[in-house]
């Protein structure tokens, strides 16, 4: 379980454009990540 103030760990996902994504595209800026769950949403 993760915990305020940890690092995530690494991860892929596609994007909505069907291409993979991965956290360490990002590395070295600030990051938000937001999850949700897809039954509330059009997706």
């Amino acid at each position: 379980m993760l915990k305020e103030g940890m690092k995530a760990p690494e991860f892929t996902l596609r994007d909505q454009n069907d291409r993979d994504i991965s956290l360490s595209d990002f590395r070295g800026k600030n990051v938000v990540i937001f999850f949700y769950s897809k039954d509330m949403t059009a997706g």
